[in-house]
């Protein structure tokens, strides 16, 4: 008899004990009963022999592997992020791991189409796929009804295993490698051959299958050629049933084919690439400061060859036999990287992100488990989670960027933080590069925690964009202004780039139409029933979307308040409102928008900006999504349409955001063989912000923003951890909240502010309240952990707790 001690993967405190008959290796996944009804894979967080049973140990239902799945330095970064981030392991074990590899009884299945078993199935693995035939999504609740099978989940992991039936994240995916039946001729000689066409003439359908599989089989290739189970049913015009007939008088054998999941693979790989010597003393300088630090910066300006860089350190990595995680802040990045790496590394190269369905990933989770996936992974944050054995390098590129982390659900980590300690753990490298550093970062930098890089020079020579700013206020006082978008002299420079045949981008980090409709006689708004915000007009769609729960409303033309008739009118603009009156000034051009709704399927970024940089599209309007990353030959022009907006938010680090948003979109002009132009609109040409941008000098911008962040204790002097209250009862949760920030006060004293309301104070019908707890960088992490965790322990034995929900969210973006 053994104790194991697993991972649920549930927001619950703690380890849970199960018994197993023998030993169950740490990292194995086992099926467990949890309650009375649900079953969870958990994973195996220790197996032990007990000095003395105890009572009420429930057994484990089954182990689901042979060998570990998560590694011990996978479950080593897990308890960093459940300690410093304050959350449960259970929560980090339902982020780390694709859906296909973390079963459970709300898991929802459903039949692959056209899967045909190409070997026998079990008696419960049958009643299963009988069920699922029908074409229906279940849930594993469902199936243990239905098919009276007790726990469905060792049969349900096999049907994955062979895929036949799918998860719902993704459905039409197994959870093995992508594959597909092939069929393949199981009679070799002509005679045998004539003899079955024989015996076939009284099987009509029978014989026109063997009839089409012979009609594509090339005669060469007789005893090798195979052709896709799916493809030959079509071409026959029969059925599975038929196919299956012919498989049973040992005529065609039906195996799996594993297909390779990402584009490119296998296609030419380049010779390395080359440096400028400016890239090449930064390369040696890196290597220099490896020596001595375990991270460094890389301070490069736009434009200044830091991806060269990186491939020429990855290509050291690899031929030292190590592995290089590659991390970028945004999917939309991954396609042209993906491209340029692929170049270079060819089938070395695995990508990793969410767009690609749970199918792709466990492929790639699985391969690097047995040791034989790509050396080189380029992913999101969430690639921090995968299961590395011999990590050399960490590039965490665009470091400075906020999406980095994660918000919600739990566990809100900050994956370039997190990524830090992977590194540790695996006593690898990192390299942060960007050309806006994350002033933490370069405070760390510039007091010795990390080496420093600079690399000042963009590549091949050119000089960084000229930066034209124009005074939108003045130029309304003097009524030169005529469209509510568009400065004179941005539409004059517009012209001049067409006429000189090259492309344009226009920069408005607000999605819709309009922010908001408004009545012109009495100014009323129409807001989200759930959440407390006005709701965005989207012209396209014709609806009032709310950004924040996702509902939706008809769009009003006469105001509910005042019964006014037609008094609704739009106010400000989105990027959808910047498309539709760019394309009346400019009916010619094409144009091509890049935000949230226009990227919302897998291959929808890769189309945009594909079409962008082969020159099909002259005029690429986007939010944030292109102001990053993005290297395009032709563009010489970049209109910033709204700079304002960017800094006037209730945020500390709202100027932080602002400046690095603007240089790096500024970045985009004059990409390759010329200076670019940047026209830049705003009502405060005058802000120290704007002179930095013009500047395009960071260290002026830092010098004042870090000597604020001093003053008033914030990052990086201070650490700041948020606990955020969310109720439907109003009152209950003002009352609930002062309660719990006195109990915090008590251990924290004036470091407790709050409560306060947020700016949008209640989202999906849920009231919000937040406290923020500052404390001193030098204070020790696990003594504030144990602190908060003994005040929320006692707030939730208060009956004042009833129905109120918190979350910690630890350094807060």
């Amino acid at each position: 008899m053994f104790y194991i001690d697993v991972i649920l993967p549930l927001p619950l405190a703690g380890l849970f004990t199960y018994s197993a008959p023998k030993a169950v290796e740490k990292g194995c996944r086992v099926i467990v009963q949890f309650g009375a009804k649900k079953f969870y894979s958990a994973i195996v967080a220790a197996c032990y022999e007990p000095k003395k049973e105890r009572p009420g140990i429930k057994e484990i239902t089954s182990v689901l592997d042979d060998s570990p799945i998560i590694l011990s330095s996978q479950l080593e970064l897990w308890n960093w992020i459940c300690n410093y981030y304050m959350c449960h392991l259970g929560e980090v074990y339902k982020a780390a791991l694709p859906s296909a590899l973390k079963l459970e009884s709300e898991t929802r299945v459903s039949i692959v189409e056209d899967a045909y078993p190409s070997e026998k199935l079990s008696p419960s693995e049958t009643k299963i796929f009988d069920l699922l035939s029908d074409g229906k999504i279940y849930d594993i609740s469902e199936i243990t009804k239905k098919t009276a099978i007790s726990n469905p989940i060792q049969s349900i992991r096999s049907l994955l295993d062979k895929g036949l039936i799918a998860t719902d994240e993704h459905l039409g995916n197994g959870f093995s490698p992508k594959s597909e039946t092939i069929v393949r001729l199981l009679i070799t000689s002509e005679e045998e051959l004539h003899g079955a066409m024989d015996q076939l003439r009284r099987a009509p359908k029978q014989l026109q299958l063997l009839t089409a599989f012979l009609s594509e089989m090339p005669i060469e290739e007789k005893v090798t050629f195979s052709i896709p189970a799916k493809k030959l049913v079509g071409l026959s015009g029969t059925s599975v049933a038929v196919l299956k007939s012919l498989v049973d008088k040992n005529i065609f054998v039906l195996e799996k084919r594993e297909i390779y999941p990402f584009e490119s693979k296998g296609e030419h790989v380049v010779s390395d690439v080359r440096l400028n010597e400016y890239q090449e003393d930064a390369l040696q300088q890196i290597k220099e400061a490896f020596q001595t630090k375990n991270i460094t910066l890389l301070h490069g300006v736009t434009s200044s060859g830091k991806t060269e860089i990186y491939i020429k350190l990855i290509s050291e990595q690899l031929a030292a036999g190590k592995q290089v995680l590659y991390l970028l802040p945004e999917i939309a990045l991954t396609t042209q990287i993906t491209t340029r790496l692929r170049a270079v590394f060819g089938e070395r190269l695995s990508v990793y992100h969410s767009r690609f369905t749970d199918n792709e990933r466990a492929e790639v989770w699985n391969d690097l488990v047995k040791e034989k996936g790509s050396q080189v992974i380029l992913g999101v944050r969430s690639s921090i989670f995968l299961p590395f054995r011999d990590l050399g390098l960490v590039i965490v590129d665009e470091e400075h960027e906020s999406s980095y982390k994660q918000q919600d659900p739990a566990p809100r980590y900050h994956g370039r933080n997190a990524a830090i300690i992977l590194a540790s753990i695996h006593n690898a490298k990192v390299l942060l590069g960007t050309a806006t550093p994350a002033i933490e970062t370069y405070f760390n930098a510039v007091n010795g925690k990390y080496g420093l890089v600079e690399l000042s020079q963009r590549h091949e020579g050119l000089d960084m964009p000229q930066i034209k700013v124009v005074d939108t206020k003045e130029l309304r006082r003097k009524k030169i202004m005529k469209s509510a978008i568009f400065s004179p002299d941005l539409l004059g420079q517009m012209k001049d780039a067409f006429d000189r045949g090259e492309q344009v981008m226009l920069f408005r980090n607000r999605r819709g139409f309009a922010p908001y409709l408004e009545c012109k006689a009495c100014a009323w708004t129409p807001k989200c029933h759930n959440c407390d915000v006005s709701l965005t007009y989207h012209k396209y769609s014709n609806v009032l979307s709310c950004h924040y729960c996702g509902a939706t409303y008809p769009v009003q033309h006469d105001c509910p308040s005042c019964h006014s008739k037609g008094s609704m009118t739009v106010v400000g603009f989105g990027t959808e409102r910047v498309e539709e009156e760019i394309a009346e000034i400019f009916p010619d051009k094409r144009i091509a928008r890049m935000d949230l709704d226009t990227t919302r399927s897998k291959k929808s970024y890769e189309k945009i900006i594909d079409s962008f940089a082969k020159g099909n599209t002259d005029i690429l309007i986007g939010t944030q999504m292109i102001s990053k990353g993005l290297d395009f030959d032709n563009v010489s022009l970049v209109g910033i349409i709204q700079a304002d907006s960017l800094f006037n938010q209730p945020d500390f680090r709202a100027h932080e955001r602002g400046f690095q948003m603007l240089e790096q979109v500024s970045g985009r002009a004059g990409r390759k063989h010329k200076q670019g132009l940047v026209v830049l609109q705003t009502t405060n040409p005058y802000s120290q912000i704007i002179q930095s941008v013009c500047e395009h000098s960071y260290i002026r911008f830092y010098q004042k923003e870090i000597a604020e962040r001093e003053t008033f204790k914030y990052p990086p002097f201070y650490r700041i951890i948020h606990l955020v209250l969310r109720a439907k009862d109003k009152p209950k949760l003002e009352e609930a909240s002062d309660y719990l920030s006195a109990l915090l006060r008590r251990s924290f004293g004036d470091r407790v502010l709050g409560p306060i309301e947020p700016p949008v104070a209640k989202v999906q019908s849920l009231f919000i309240r937040r406290i923020m707890i500052k404390t001193e960088n030098n204070a020790s992490p696990s003594s504030i952990r144990e602190q908060v965790n003994n005040c929320l322990a006692y707030f939730f034995s208060q009956d004042i707790s009833k129905s109120i929900m918190v979350h910690i969210d630890v350094d807060p973006m």
